[in-house]
């Protein structure tokens, strides 16, 4: 239950942007394409070169480890990543019990035999869904979501943003999450901030 600190962050085209993301709270991030959007979550997550400073709570980003601080601060990309055959292989047996992953893939309307599929057979769909599942399943402090329905259909759509507002709100997690559709963050965003130029601003009517 820790906040989320960027301090004069500058990366990319942004300069000194200063933002705190509370404990169970989602910042919708929006703005023009090539704004830098990624590549702040990508610095936020210790991927990118950066200026200023960022905290989990009482830790600063430089005093930890990268592989260590990104287990804290999850970053779910656009494209997800898979290394290997099975999509079980990608999930622990210490991540979460066996009810835990079922009810997930219920809510995320994916089958329960997944977990014994190869990779190859994932859709787009099914590989973001499964993505979002396997970092919030690692136990994180913090997430950070680009464009985390970009892929989806709309039943689909309702059914990400309702599992990822219970599982926000359960684990207390602050997030960042890059979005361009307008209803969404009005549906999700407890704030709304979009990259303009060099600055990170507050849009009209954010929460």
């Amino acid at each position: 239950m820790a906040e989320l600190r960027l301090e004069h962050l500058s990366v990319g085209a942004v300069k000194s942007a200063s933002i705190t993301i509370a404990s169970a709270e989602i910042l919708c991030l929006s703005g023009r394409s090539g704004s830098g959007k990624s590549r702040l979550l990508r610095a936020v997550a210790d991927l990118e070169p950066h200026g200023g400073r960022i905290w989990l709570g009482g830790t600063e980003q430089t005093t930890v480890p990268g592989h260590i601080w990104r287990r804290q601060v999850m970053m779910v990309p656009a494209d997800s990543q898979w290394w290997a055959d099975r999509v079980g292989e990608h999930f622990t047996v210490t991540d979460l019990s066996a009810a835990t992953l079922n009810a997930g893939l219920d809510q995320l309307g994916l089958d329960r035999d997944v977990m014994h599929w190869p990779v190859s057979r994932l859709s787009s769909g099914e590989k973001q869904r499964l993505a979002l599942l396997r970092a919030v399943a690692r136990k994180p402090s913090a997430l950070l979501l680009d464009e985390p329905t970009a892929n989806l259909d709309s039943e689909a759509v309702a059914r990400v943003e309702a599992w990822l507002q219970r599982e926000i709100v359960a684990r207390q997690l602050p997030v960042i999450w890059v979005a361009h559709d307008r209803q969404q963050i009005t549906r999700v965003g407890d704030r709304h901030l979009a990259i303009r130029g060099s600055a990170v601003e507050v849009v009209d009517g954010s929460h």
